[in-house]
C-alpha cells in the first residue's frame, strides 16, 4: 500500500510540474506566469523529497520559490503590465528556433537514458558514502571548488535587481512625459 501512495504522489507532482511549467510559458500576465512558475518549484521540490533530498527539497523552496521568485515578484511589479504584440507575429525569432533545438536536445537525452535503463547498463549501484549531499559537504564545496561560480550567480542576480529598477525608473518617466502631453 505505501508504494501505491508514493506513486499516486509522484504522478500528482509530475502533471503539477508540468501543468505549472505549460502555465509559465502560456500565461499573458507575467504574474500569473511567476505564480506558476512558484508552483512548478513546490511540485519539484515534493519530487526531490520522493527521492529523499530533503536538504535539496528546502533549498528549492526557500532560495528560489521564496527568494529568488520574490525579486521576480518585485521587478514585474515595478515595471508594471507590458505586454507588447504576440511574439508569435512576424515568424519564429531566435529564441523560438533556440527553444525548439533545447527541448529536441532534452527529448534525445532522455530518450538514450531510457534506452540505456532499457539495456541494463544503468543497473550496476556504486557506493555512496554517508556525507555525500549532506549541508556540509555541499557547503565545503560550495566555498572552496565552486567558490567563483557562487559569487558570480550573486552578482548576477544583484545586477538584475539593479536592472528591475532602472527600466522600472524608465516606464515611470515615459508614462508621466505622456501624460503630460
Amino acid at each position: 500500500m505505501a508504494n501505491f501512495l508514493v506513486w499516486v504522489v509522484w504522478f500528482g507532482a509530475a502533471f503539477a510540474c508540468l501543468a505549472s511549467a505549460l502555465g509559465v510559458v502560456s500565461f499573458g500576465n507575467p504574474f500569473y506566469s511567476a505564480l506558476a512558475l512558484i508552483g512548478n518549484l513546490a511540485s519539484l521540490a515534493v519530487l526531490f523529497l520522493l527521492l529523499s533530498g530533503e536538504f535539496v527539497a528546502a533549498g528549492q523552496v526557500l532560495v528560489y520559490g521564496g527568494a529568488v521568485m520574490v525579486m521576480f515578484l518585485f521587478v514585474i511589479a515595478y515595471l508594471g503590465d507590458r505586454t507588447d504584440e504576440s511574439p508569435w507575429s512576424g515568424g519564429p525569432s531566435w529564441q523560438v528556433v533556440g527553444a525548439i533545438l533545447a527541448g529536441a536536445a532534452i527529448l534525445a537525452e532522455v530518450c538514450v537514458v531510457v534506452g540505456l535503463k532499457a539495456g541494463g547498463f544503468l543497473s550496476s549501484s556504486h557506493h555512496v558514502g554517508r556525507s555525500f549531499g549532506s549541508p556540509a559537504s555541499i557547503g565545503r564545496l560550495f566555498l572552496t571548488d565552486h567558490l567563483l561560480a557562487f559569487e558570480v550567480t550573486s552578482i548576477v542576480l544583484l545586477v538584475a535587481a539593479v536592472g528591475g529598477v532602472v527600466l522600472g525608473s524608465h516606464a515611470r518617466q515615459e508614462v508621466e512625459s505622456d501624460a503630460r502631453a
